[in-house]
């Protein structure tokens, strides 16, 4: 790589046929390798509480109700105006994932992998966007490269992108936004990109996307304010603004202050300053999220955002210095903070380690790879891998010994363990090779990883929910409404047994036995020791399953008022 790095290059109109060829098999092979990994294993455990349940309850009624959306327009309210699993209005968030979710449904039925399909896609895509951001800013296929592999090789991206959620849109959008305002800068008809990779941001997650297009936006009129003037760009804001904003009207007509109320303040503003179902944590949240789970590539981020800093003067660093320092110090200061806030960061990061990587894979001074990776860092590196050898050893240690060991994850940790001895080696040798032997082994830690029944560690945190549900269907009619003794609401139980579980405490439990309405009876999930608290006369056991809640058995009971 020449001297003057990431200054100058021949990434543009001008490039050869050649070059546009590799770049293109590159983003292919990128691609292919992202959507085996993100695709890998999908549906083979249950969705997750919370936004993968309630993703997957709107869904499937819009699936439900709107399948024929192309054919009768008396479709089209269900897909405009959606509704939980119990008819109520959905207020959370806007619907375009939803519709995906419920075009998969329409393509694969209604499963656990056609549920994830469309996110895991999606960032999947997003991992050739990186690869088109870095040749934009770098100009050099190396740092690009690197970039994007480091991006694919983040088990946040790889997990949180494999769940049903909105964040993996989120980051394939917002790279397709910066991609497009990047390549705009030699190229004014790109910028139409802009204004609909706002749009769709907008059109996943309301707020947000105005704040990370707020960002692409500051950046443009640092780096290249002429584009304000440029009617592509305008149009592309029109056009990708326009269909959100008729949604939000049409919203704003059919519920008035509720829609106000519900999307814009308690789901949206309010997370600003509120800590929205008490999602609350410090100031450093985020970076203790990062050091944890950014493993083992932050060991390269303080030298990585020192070299940015350095040659601040350039575009490429300017760029990943505002996008990182003001998405994460914004993140950092809201009220409510919850883990996939944090996912919109790891692009930038990935790039700040590329340009750093590919110094030293292609250093500008032969024999300079001791100057890039200074004595002393080297040192620091040698001592993290060793201990990273050393968590992954009492990891399998610990895996090993349970009464049904999990083999796909001693598998991962055996991996991850292999990969740090050898990039251990080839660090103490000075050897370059060090930062292929890395991404190659943490691609297969993190195959691996997915493929175990614990990449969603959270499953095990309670009962499980999918043989409840079932004892809940066969026992209970349609749309029953049900309480449980259980103090959180699940939301992935809700979709499983198509039915609106309330937790309740035991005097509300008492009081709906004793209830003298006969037009719809009441439905009881509870705990096996709560029945001798109920009163004994006024409840009639319809049904009692046993499931291991956090690896202890634990009976639940269904239970109904007993007739006269």
């Amino acid at each position: 790589m020449s001297p003057n790095l990431f200054t100058y290059g021949r990434f543009g109109r001008s490039m050869p046929t050649q070059e546009r060829w590799i770049d293109w098999a590159w983003a292919g092979g990128l691609l292919l390798a992202a959507g085996f990994l993100l695709c890998f294993q999908l549906g083979n455990l249950p969705l997750r509480d919370w936004d993968e349940g309630i993703v997957a309850q709107v869904a499937r009624e819009i699936w439900r109700s709107g399948a024929t959306l192309f054919h009768d327009i008396s479709a089209w309210p269900a897909w405009i105006f959606p509704k939980d699993v119990v008819g109520n209005p959905y207020f959370n968030k806007p619907p375009l994932m939803h519709w995906l979710v419920a075009l998969s449904y329409g393509l694969g039925g209604v499963t656990e992998w056609s549920t994830r399909l469309p996110s895991a896609l999606l960032t999947a895509t997003s991992v050739p966007l990186l690869y088109w951001i870095g040749r934009e800013i770098f100009y050099e296929r190396v740092p690009a490269l690197f970039s994007a592999a480091i991006y694919m090789t983040w088990l946040p991206i790889v997990r949180q992108g494999r769940l049903a959620m909105l964040d993996g849109a989120i980051l394939c959008f917002f790279l397709l936004m910066m991609a497009c305002l990047l390549r705009s800068r030699r190229d004014l008809r790109w910028s139409l990109g802009v204004g609909l990779g706002i749009g769709l941001m907008c059109f996943t997650k309301g707020i947000l996307g105005l704040f990370l297009g707020a960002i692409g936006l500051a950046f443009m009129i640092w780096d290249t304010p002429r584009l304000l003037s440029c009617g592509y760009l305008w149009l592309g804001l029109v056009l990708g603004i326009a269909p959100v904003a008729s949604w939000y009207g049409a919203q704003w007509l059919q519920y008035n202050n509720q829609f106000v109320g519900e999307h814009l303040m308690k789901q949206s503003l309010n997370r600003v300053w509120e800590d929205v179902g008490s999602n609350k944590g410090p100031v450093w949240y985020y970076f203790l999220e990062v050091l944890k789970y950014g493993v083992p590539w932050i060991f390269f981020l303080p030298q990585s955002i020192g070299f940015a800093w350095h040659h601040r003067n350039l575009s490429w660093a300017r760029l990943l210095l505002l996008w990182s320092g003001v998405y994460f110090v914004t993140i950092s200061i809201m009220s409510t903070k919850l883990p996939w806030y944090v996912l919109p960061l790891y692009p930038a990061l990935a790039l700040l380690l590329g340009a750093q990587l590919s110094r030293v894979w292609t250093p500008p001074l032969v024999g300079s790879l001791q100057h890039l990776i200074k004595i002393p860092y080297r040192k620091i590196l040698v001592i993290l891998f060793s201990l990273l050898i050393t968590i992954a050893g009492v990891g399998i240690a610990y895996f090993v010994t349970q009464p049904n060991p999990e083999w796909d994850i001693v598998l991962a940790l055996g991996t991850l363990g292999i990969t740090g001895l050898v990039v251990t080696i080839l660090l103490f040798q000075r050897d370059r090779q060090f930062i292929p032997v890395l991404m190659w082994g943490m691609y297969l830690t993190l195959l691996f990883f997915v493929g175990s029944n614990v990449w969603i560690w959270e499953l095990n945190e309670a009962y499980p929910v999918k043989p409840i549900a079932q004892m809940i269907q066969t026992r209970t009619p349609d749309r029953a409404t049900i309480y449980t003794s259980y103090f959180a609401n699940r939301p992935s139980l809700n979709f499983y047994s198509e039915r609106q579980v309330i937790p309740a405490d035991l005097p509300t439990l008492i009081q709906k036995l004793q209830a003298s309405d006969r037009r719809q009876a009441p439905y009881l999930l509870v705990e096996a020791d709560v029945v001798p608290k109920l009163p004994a006369k006024q409840a009639k056991q319809l049904a009692s399953i046993e499931v291991k809640t956090l690896g202890k058995p634990s009976t639940w009971v269904l239970l109904t008022k007993a007739k006269d």
